[in-house]
């Protein structure tokens, strides 16, 4: 049997599905007619090994209580060898319903209320919700914008952050959303070497490790043993396979004391099994998806050179960062002088985009707007053109 989703030029309706990327605009206080380019899911059609999978399996007509067998976790542990040159072992793996719950899981299992923990902004907002809505305090390491145009970690205040709040958690976001960056075997070493200094455990947030353009991706628990022993790994089908309303994820945790706090917080919180149809999906895409993920992250790759060529020629006063991982390009508008309402403004009600505003990903994403260029060479061009449109008109926007 051939792969027989690899056309990713044709698009696909996903109005009217209840897709919270094109149906819940009004709902989100949008015009309805906005062109949404914000959430971090792909609009390509899945492998079709998946979606025949998925089809064998409703066809079955019982929905009962499941779980997985050693052939689930063969699937996991081959894909993260074959692809990530980690070897994983079955006692690590803890499921859960996605890499959020697992980091509010962590949160709730390793601090206590009142405690602080660490984040690098500008980061996937997430990571300030889980901290804060479980009533710890945020602590952030702000990434910096070099000369390169690429960020950097500023090791000195990381370090001085971690013995000035007492913090004994780190959440980790690698490769990094959304600036882009996939973090250097050297950097995360350096990150880890702190973090064992100091007593600080590291939950790693590696749900982009697929998605590498330039370098490699290295797991930070795959650098030492002693690593491991402080680390929580976050991983999913979901990016690389467009699955993320199927609610699996695989959280691997050597260290057993780790793992025990964390499992017992999973089961204080009532989780136990995953979704049936989430673990099918999950099985195929790591037993029979490497064609698919292989075109597919070409054309992503082409998606990224084409905006990056599309705004130096047509849009001087955008300036796209320098990107090596995720499909999640990072713009910065600042040259244009707007606040933060201005650029909304101009971004929603003259532009009519949905994008990520950058301040949702902490105040040194002021300025900047994440756009998802995981679609159609078609919508991608018509949104570059919308911005181009509305950048050259932007003394009128402003009024």
């Amino acid at each position: 049997m051939a792969e027989r989703n690899l056309d990713f030029d044709t698009i696909v309706n996903r109005c009217d599905t209840d897709c919270l990327k094109y149906d819940f605009a009004k709902e989100r206080g949008l015009p309805a007619d906005v062109l949404p380019l914000w959430v971090a899911d792909m609009d390509f059609r899945t492998s079709s090994y998946i979606e025949d999978a998925l089809i064998e399996r409703v066809m079955h007509g019982v929905f009962g209580y499941s779980d997985s067998k050693e052939r689930y976790f063969n699937a996991v542990a081959s894909w993260m060898e074959k692809q990530h040159h980690w070897r994983v072992h079955p006692s690590w793996l803890v499921k859960t319903p996605g890499v959020v719950c697992a980091l509010a899981m962590a949160v709730k299992a390793f601090t206590h209320e009142g405690d602080k923990v660490l984040i690098q902004q500008p980061v996937y907002y997430p990571f300030t919700g889980v901290i804060e809505s479980n009533r710890r305090i945020v602590v952030s390491n702000d990434l910096i914008l070099g000369d390169d145009n690429r960020y950097h970690i500023d090791f000195k205040d990381f370090e001085n952050k971690i013995r000035q709040h007492d913090i004994k958690l780190f959440l980790l976001c690698s490769p990094h959303n959304p600036v882009g960056r996939v973090w250097s075997r050297d950097e995360l070493t350096k990150i880890g070497e702190i973090c064992l200094r100091y007593g600080v455990i590291v939950v790693s947030d590696e749900i982009h490790n697929d998605f590498v353009f330039r370098g490699e991706h290295t797991v930070f628990a795959n650098i030492s043993k002693e690593f491991a022993d402080i680390s929580v790994t976050c991983t999913a089908p979901s990016k690389t396979f467009n699955l993320a309303s199927l609610l699996v994820s695989n959280i691997f945790i050597p260290n057993r004391n780790l793992r025990c706090a964390f499992r017992n917080q999973y089961a204080a919180a009532g989780m136990s099994q995953i979704s049936a149809l989430g673990l099918v999906a999950c099985e195929a895409a790591y037993n029979h998806g490497q064609e698919w993920y292989m075109a597919m992250k070409t054309y992503v790759a082409e998606n990224i050179a084409f905006t990056r060529n599309y705004i130096e020629k047509n849009i001087a006063d955008v300036r796209m960062i320098d990107l090596e991982g995720t499909y999640l390009v990072w713009l910065d508008f600042r040259k244009l002088g707007l606040t933060n309402a201005q650029l909304e403004d101009l971004i929603i009600n003259h532009a009519h985009l949905w994008l990520d505003s950058g301040s949702i990903f902490g105040k040194t994403g002021d300025g900047f707007q994440r756009i998802n260029v995981a679609c159609q060479r078609s919508t991608l061009l018509e949104a570059l053109k919308r911005i181009e449109a509305v950048v050259k008109n932007v003394d009128s926007s402003k009024l």
